[in-house]
């Protein structure tokens, strides 16, 4: 080939090499990245392996919420980068290491372990299925501790709470995006109990962990059996001082030398402060009861708070209004948002069941639907045959003398009968009931709160006003019901409240008032603020709770009543 047609030829055969030259680098970047394309499948696989093969001891729901989440991020790692945890993963370790502020065991989510596996990833060279291993093993914690948090770690029913079964309103993966994604200020706060009290409770606790680990505050010179008074000469003073300085029942301004050995007027104070947040009778005085409950381990303390928080998570969301019965303080509040103040409330003394083993009051939830002014009392058949036939045997006068009937049947319309022999025998044997008439004498007082459920539990008043000013008030004369000192104040400030003077006067008026919107009764404890007085229920410190909760309209010219 001569040189004339080597030059064209030459020159085309280098522009037709100029064409493929971008293909060729193209396919030599589609080399060199595959290796890394093929890593990233390899994480995804594994991580999609760790989610399908996560324990049987993870629950159902979570499984549930973490497949959906890492399918929905084609199983990408949510707290994973290039060979590092992410910022925001770390900030959802330091939230589980710290998960006892909550009132909950760091040791449940693995918060050291996944912290020192996190420490040691970061160092030399591990493979795909470790880092997705610790991935899905972050989620998994994350995920339980939001679910403990929102739901409390076990069931309330489990525990003797009648509680409702809460609807499953929390998706733990989405809340999880949203860490990886924003990090967790805020996030865990949004799902954790709305009550004030609980936000109160957390930042005792945080007091009381830190005056438990101290050396002990409360070793007060052994109890002398007899009740120290004002006035009087007491050697532990300083100590009882220093102790309650650091509980908050004593103003340190107001705290003595400790060369002074009485129990001077500040000091009584602060005794009744305590005595206060214990349930106790506030006289001021060291009394045996009141020793107890000084020296009684804060650690003790500490665990009974987190019992509380526990207690708080068991609650379905609450609607105002509120009427709370906290059973071991004997105490009723009435409140209008989860976010109120105690002094906000409307208040009283409640007398409820013994203790064990019949007749405590249960813990459950109710709809209070109506109530009922001068109501009779069905006395209940227990109580009929065990404790009122034997006395009605006994002496003819004694249902004249307690206002007591017999009624033919258990139907709303039976007919009263004479207490004859025979008539005694049937209601003896249950075909006949006992019934109280309506009257000031009446133990049910002149009103009485209906919420229906089958513990025959319901709220009334009572003539025995005295029984109100005992410190431990627990009785068992009406076995299934809860006295109120003030139930009419209930009545008067919910007539009060939306209806106008017609509806009032109405209200007043007549036998039985329907109420407007029916309200469930749920319960929680508070251990740090009241103790039991005789111990047997430490730590179990129950409010019941009753939500407002949408109803059919009444019958026209029916009064209605908000409770």
């Amino acid at each position: 080939m001569s040189d004339a047609y080597k030059k064209p030829l030459s020159r085309a055969v280098q522009y037709v090499r100029s064409l493929f030259y971008p293909l060729n680098l193209i396919l030599c970047l589609v080399a060199a990245t595959t290796p890394a394309v093929r890593a990233d499948d390899s994480l995804a696989a594994q991580i999609q392996k760790s989610v399908e093969t996560l324990p049987p001891t993870v629950k159902a729901g979570i499984r549930t919420d973490l497949a959906s989440m890492y399918q929905r991020r084609s199983y990408s790692p949510l707290w994973i980068q290039s060979t590092s945890l992410t910022p925001q993963g770390l900030a959802l370790l330091q939230v589980l290491n710290a998960a006892d502020s909550d009132g909950l065991n760091p040791r449940d989510y693995y918060a050291a372990d996944l912290s020192a596996r996190a420490a040691n990833l970061t160092q030399g060279s591990h493979t795909a299925a470790e880092w997705a291993a610790l991935d899905v093993a972050i989620s998994t914690s994350g995920a339980t501790f939001a679910n403990h948090l929102h739901y409390g770690r076990i069931d309330a029913r489990a525990a003797g709470f009648d509680m409702p079964v809460r609807s499953n309103t929390l998706d733990s993966g989405a809340l999880l995006e949203q860490i990886a994604s924003r990090g967790t200020d805020g996030a865990f706060e949004k799902i954790e109990p709305p009550f004030q009290h609980y936000r109160t409770l957390k930042n005792i606790l945080v007091e009381y962990r830190r005056l438990a680990a101290q050396r002990p505050m409360n070793a007060l010179p052994s109890f002398a059996g007899k009740s120290i008074k004002a006035g009087e000469s007491y050697v532990g003073a300083p100590a009882l001082r220093t102790l309650l300085v650091a509980l908050g029942d004593l103003p340190v301004e107001a705290k003595a030398a400790d060369d002074v050995l009485l129990l001077d007027t500040a000091l009584v104070a602060a005794l009744k402060s305590f005595q206060f947040r214990h349930g106790l009778e506030q006289d001021g005085a060291l009394g045996r009861g009141t020793y107890a409950a000084l020296i009684r381990p804060l650690a003790d303390r500490v665990r009974e708070i987190e019992l509380t928080l526990e207690r708080f998570r068991w609650l379905p969301a609450l609607n105002a209004p509120t009427i709370i019965v906290n059973i071991p303080q004997f105490r009723l509040f009435a409140f209008d948002s989860t976010g109120d103040h105690e002094a906000q409330m409307l208040t009283m003394n409640v007398i409820v069941g013994k203790t064990f083993p019949a007749n405590r009051t249960p813990v459950f939830a109710g709809d209070m639907k109506y109530l009922i002014f001068r109501p009779y009392w069905d006395v209940p058949f227990s109580i009929t045959k065990k404790e009122l036939l034997p006395h009605i045997r006994r002496d003819p006068a004694y249902m004249a003398a307690e206002n007591l009937e017999i009624v033919n049947s258990q139907s709303d319309r039976a007919v009263v009968v004479d207490p004859t022999p025979e008539n005694l025998d049937l209601l003896e044997s249950g075909k006949y009931r006992l019934r109280q008439r309506p009257g000031e004498d009446n133990s049910l007082g002149l009103v009485k709160f209906m919420l229906p459920n089958h513990y025959n539990v319901y709220l009334h008043s009572t003539p025995a006003k005295q029984l109100f000013q005992q410190s431990a008030r627990v009785q068992s004369w009406v076995h299934t019901s809860e006295r109120s000192h003030g139930a009419c104040g209930i009545r008067a400030q919910e007539c009060a409240r939306g209806m106008d003077s017609r509806k009032d006067r109405r209200c007043h008026a007549e036998p039985r008032q329907r109420a407007r919107q029916p309200h469930p009764e749920h319960s929680r404890a508070d251990p740090v603020r009241h103790s039991d007085r005789d111990g047997s229920r430490q730590g179990v410190f129950l409010r019941g709770y009753l939500r407002q909760r949408s109803a059919p309209r009444q019958p026209a010219g029916a009064t209605h009543v908000l409770i």
